[in-house]
């Protein structure tokens, strides 16, 4: 099993224990990505402005990890609000709307740091790890 950790500066460092991906075997898993900034801080607007630097984010990780957006899989869309789908969907729709993925959208309690979404996906790999 080749099994490699994947950390970007061009994506906000994690807030725990975990990495900002894993590649194994020509897959890659994101973590969970949050709307914050590289600096970490919370992004400021509506959950079109976090869904966007969510988006943001995750294109950072996945390049970081030699995938893209065209390669996405699966994605997980958590929600604090299922009353943010339509908007959610809308900005989402702008980022995977050549060959968009397998996908799972659920509400939960609670995010890290009260923001309003998080995106985790799995993707394949396009280039050589």
């Amino acid at each position: 099993m080749s099994r490699h950790t994947v950390q970007t500066s061009n994506a906000p460092a994690a807030i725990g224990p975990y990495a900002q991906a894993i590649s194994v075997d020509g897959w890659l898993f994101t973590s969970g990505q949050i709307p914050l900034t590289v600096d970490g801080t919370v992004v400021d607007g509506d959950i079109q402005a976090q869904t966007r630097q969510v988006m943001e984010n995750l294109v950072a990780v996945l390049e970081a990890g030699g995938a893209s957006l065209g390669s996405l899989v699966k994605c997980t869309v958590f929600l604090a609000d299922m009353e943010d789908f339509a908007a959610v969907n809308e900005v989402y729709g702008e980022y995977v709307a050549g060959a968009p993925p397998a996908r799972s959208a659920v509400q939960v309690a609670r995010l890290p740091k009260d923001v309003r979404v998080e995106v985790e996906a799995v993707a394949r790999v396009t280039q050589a790890e």
